[in-house]
This record gives C-alpha cells, sequence and structure tokens, in this order.
C-alpha cells in the first residue's frame, strides 16, 4: 500500500534522524515501530506523511502514486489520520466539535469556512458510538480523562475516513490498563475498517500483544522487521543497547494540528 525507498532523512547540522531505509506496509496490517528514544521512530513516522521530508529516496502509495508529485502528496494526506501522544484536541471544544475536525482535509479553504454537512456530523457521532463515548459527545474534552481524550483522538481519525493510521506514542501518557483499552480499541477499528497502522511504542510487552509486525530502530538504522513471535531476547537487547548520540528533531504544534486534520502542505 505504501513504500519508501532508500528514504532517509538528515538534519540541518547533519543529525541523522532515519538511514536510508526501503519499506513497504500492506494494507489493513498493525505494524508497531519499537526502539530507544532518539531511535528514529518519530521521524519515520512524520516521513510516511512527508511531514518531514526525506533528504534522499522516495514515497510511493498504492492509492495516490508519487508522493514528490503535489496533488498524489495532498491525496495521500487525505487518506491519512494521525494519532498523538498529547492528544492535539481543543480543548474548549466538545468531543463531537473535535472530531469533525476529521473533515476538514475533505473541503477546500473557502468551503471549510461554513457549517458542517449533516452527512459530517452523522458520520462523526459514529465515529464517537464505535469508541464508546456517544454519550460525552457534547462534553467539552478538558472534562474528560487522559483516555477518554485519546479515544476522541481515535474518533477524529476515523471520521477522516483514512486508509493508513499514523500513531506517535498513542499510550505513553497512560496508565497500564487504559492503554491496553486504548489499543485494543485502535486495531480493532483498523481490522474491521481495512486501516493499515504504523504505530510507534516504548512498551515492548505492548507492541508483543498488538502488533502484526514489529519494526525496531535504533540510531536511524532498522535492525529487525518481523513477526512478535520471531523476535528473541538477543534481538532486544541488541536493539536496547545501542549508543544512542541523537535528539530528534519534534514536530512544531502547529504542524501537529495540521496533520491532524490532512492540512498539512
Amino acid at each position: 500500500m505504501l513504500a519508501i525507498h532508500q528514504a532517509g532523512v538528515t538534519y540541518q547540522g547533519g543529525a541523522i534522524g532515519l538511514k536510508p531505509t526501503s519499506l513497504c506496509f500492506n494494507s489493513g496490517e498493525f505494524a508497531v515501530l519499537i526502539g530507544p528514544s532518539g531511535a528514529g521512530k518519530s521521524t519515520l513516522l512524520r516521513l510516511l506523511n512527508l511531514l518531514t521530508r526525506p533528504t534522499v529516496g522516495t514515497l510511493n502509495s498504492e492509492l495516490a502514486g508519487d508522493l514528490s508529485v503535489p496533488s498524489c502528496l495532498r491525496t495521500h494526506r487525505r487518506q491519512t489520520a494521525m494519532i498523538f501522544q498529547q492528544h492535539q484536541l481543543i480543548k474548549r471544544f466538545s468531543a463531537l466539535r473535535n472530531v469533525l475536525m476529521g473533515r476538514l482535509g475533505h473541503y477546500g479553504t473557502i468551503r471549510s469556512l461554513f457549517p458542517f454537512k449533516r452527512r459530517d456530523y452523522l458520520l462523526a457521532l459514529e465515529s464517537l458510538d464505535r469508541v464508546g463515548l456517544l454519550p460525552l459527545a457534547q462534553n467539552r474534552v478538558d472534562t474528560l480523562s487522559g483516555g477518554q481524550q485519546q479515544r476522541v483522538g481515535i474518533a477524529r481519525a476515523l471520521t477522516q475516513q483514512p486508509r493508513l493510521i499514523l500513531a506517535d506514542e498513542p499510550v505513553a501518557s497512560l496508565d497500564p490498563a487504559t492503554a491496553r483499552m486504548v489499543l485494543s480499541l485502535l486495531r480493532q477499528v483498523c481490522r474491521e475498517d481495512g486501516i493499515t497502522a504504523v504505530v510507534s511504542l516504548h512498551q515492548v510487552d505492548l507492541a508483543i500483544s498488538f502488533a502484526d509486525r514489529m519494526i525496531g530502530l535504533a540510531r536511524g538504522e532498522i535492525l529487525f522487521d518481523q513477526k512478535p513471535a520471531e523476535i528473541g531476547s538477543n534481538d532486544l537487547e541488541r536493539l536496547y543497547h545501542q549508543s544512542n548520540l541523537r535528539v530528534e528533531q519534534p514536530m512544531s504544534p502547529v504542524g501537529d494540528e495540521l496533520a491532524t486534520c490532512g492540512l498539512a502542505a
């Protein structure tokens, strides 16, 4: 569905975010990226939506085409939803209004200034129902728990009607039980809708429990790409004992919010 060909990222000053890498993500699979902090997980996720541009290599989408072509990139971003650790919700808005933001990428700039259509509201309410939050649709999100806010984020992603979901440490701020519930819900809706998911996690046990495929990164390089059952203790020891001399370049809050709605240029 989505392929990168010898794509790599070098930041200003020469810091390596991702060494030249080739990967293919297939339709409907739940892939999990693991590795120490600064390993390149977030860089790889941002590369998949071209929020971070490769300094070498190319990306191609089976549905959108060559992502170096602006019209193909716009199509790809409309089909790609993002979920973040810090939720990226507008706290003074209701859950429903936040979920409706997932529809913005389907409209032009002028049309987005007008009220949403009835079918958008129905889609947003259906998405909230799927994550178990329909009774809280009119509640301000700053009154919701962390787990509930992340479920709002999942509902917003579903309302975008994506073919691909990218999730950057989506459960890092949640307690273990809530983290398992959120990941279980995310995997369930992706399987039901045939959505490809690429999720970065620090928790190896969660990755083993939920991933169809685990990709281990250290120092911007892929050390393994295997099914969870194929990964042994030696693989994990090698992954987490790599020296880590880089600091990944963070995405700006504005970039996060635009990406969330499929609007980033």
